[in-house]
């Protein structure tokens, strides 16, 4: 590598390469004083050369693949922004780190199927593999668990990782609209992909926290070891009775090292919960993003910003690089990849604590004791009830949040109801998240 010169490969031209392709030339003269040396992209591939992208690429390679990008080109850093956890994107990085290129990525499913074995890589070679902008987009989350909070034994990590979905939940609160027109919406805007599964499944937001648990944990990424619930299923009327509790529904991704009565091991959960307004997150709205980490000795501390879109997540992937052209390196979790735990897996049926259920059924004498009934027989009680007057059907919507239980309780007191001829529809049931994330 040149001590006076950077040289940098953008593999793939779409919204983030083109962003970091412009951040880069806006901000040269910045930049080259803080590392010291100029940074410059002096090689890119893309499918379609011929397209316009509204940037200059005279006087830079172009490659139609990633993969020859990574081997051919002269470069010291490959920027992936290819996208998907294999394929060419896979192939690029893989290339790059055997050839012991430095690796930044904003890849967040790559990361997460496969960041053990390129994390070996990386270290096997000698150099970095980057991920800031895979996470969080512009808010810098992982250098501060990696690094700011390296100190701390962090205890949980509690985030909104999705801009889709905290935009479509923030909406349907605000204009009282049904979620698929919230969707399309959103679609319009470009929040939304013409495919929002990923998003609106929790997908993406299992891929980040699964990353995040890893370095927060010092364990082995497990993608598979992350329950997954996403926000497809949550109504407006859901989003009106969490308010007259004094709730807000957001999608969290939740992380935890448990010992004791819950179960021991890593807690990593994605799914739709009720929070007080008071909760540090119940204020992020929009496509915005935040996390909370909390350690031993620093306590609470959060990190707000611009989830996704071309200049955030340039942001994050220019600040690995200004990291590598200072010689600034960590191990890619935190931790050699030796010294990784194998994250023992919580079964979410021992999560403990409250619970909202909402449960359609015919209104007729009796029905409400059937209730009443199957949550004692389970031991769950209820601290309150909501009752709205019949539709046309005469069902009505009993709406309970119950005091604090085990998840097993609750689920096998919904499936007796589930029996019962008076239900309408299958029960809704969210959990809910302490003031405190403690």
């Amino acid at each position: 590598m040149n001590s006076n010169h950077l040289k940098i490969g953008i593999a793939g031209l779409g919204t983030v390469g083109v962003g970091t392709f412009k951040l880069l030339q806006a901000n040269s003269d910045i930049l080259n004083q803080r590392c010291g040396r100029r940074l410059e992209v002096t090689s890119v591939s893309a499918l379609r050369r011929e397209k316009n992208r509204g940037i200059d690429l005279d006087g830079v390679t172009w490659f139609k693949d990633g993969v020859d990008l990574a081997t051919k080109a002269d470069v010291d850093i490959v920027v992936e922004v290819i996208g998907g956890a294999d394929g060419s994107a896979r192939k690029t990085v893989e290339s790059a780190l055997r050839l012991g290129r430095h690796v930044v990525t904003a890849n967040k499913a790559l990361l997460a199927n496969s960041g053990v074995e390129l994390a070996v890589m990386a270290e096997e070679s000698g150099v970095s593999l980057s991920y800031e902008a895979a996470v969080a987009g512009g808010v810098p989350i992982i250098k501060a668990l990696r690094e700011s909070l390296a100190g701390n034994s962090i205890k949980r990590i509690t985030g909104i990782l999705n801009g889709t979905c905290n935009y479509i939940l923030s909406t349907m609160r605000t204009t009282g609209q049904d979620f698929e027109d919230v969707l399309e919406r959103a679609q319009a805007l470009g929040y939304a992909e013409a495919d929002p599964s990923f998003d609106v499944g929790g997908v993406d937001t299992a891929h980040k926290l699964a990353i995040l648990a890893s370095v927060a944990f010092g364990t082995a990424i497990d993608i598979n070891a992350v329950h997954v619930e996403g926000i497809s299923n949550i109504s407006t009327l859901d989003i009106k009775y969490a308010d007259e509790f004094g709730y807000r529904i957001k999608l969290l991704g939740l992380a935890e090292r448990l010992s004791g009565e819950s179960g021991e091991g890593i807690v990593q959960r994605v799914y739709p919960c009720l929070i007080r307004p008071e909760h540090p997150l119940a204020t992020v709205e929009n496509v915005f993003n935040a996390v909370v980490a909390e350690g031993d000795f620093v306590g609470k501390s959060i990190y707000e910003g611009r989830g996704a879109g071309a200049g955030p997540t340039a942001s994050a992937i220019v600040s690995d690089i200004v990291d590598i052209a200072l010689g600034r390196h960590a191990p890619v979790f935190g931790v050699p990849v030796r010294n990784l735990e194998v994250p023992g897996e919580v079964p979410v049926d021992q999560h403990f604590g409250e619970y909202y259920v909402r449960l359609l059924v015919v209104d007729r004498p009796g029905v409400f004791a059937d209730i009443a009934s199957a949550f004692r027989d389970e031991s769950v009680s209820m601290e309150s009830v909501l009752q709205r007057g019949r539709n046309e059907n005469a069902n009505v919507n009993v709406v309970i949040i119950t005091h604090e239980t085990h998840e097993s309780n609750v689920v096998r007191a919904l499936n007796r109801l589930q029996a019962n001829e008076s239900l309408v529809e299958p029960p809704h049931m969210m959990r809910i998240e302490k003031t405190e994330c403690s």
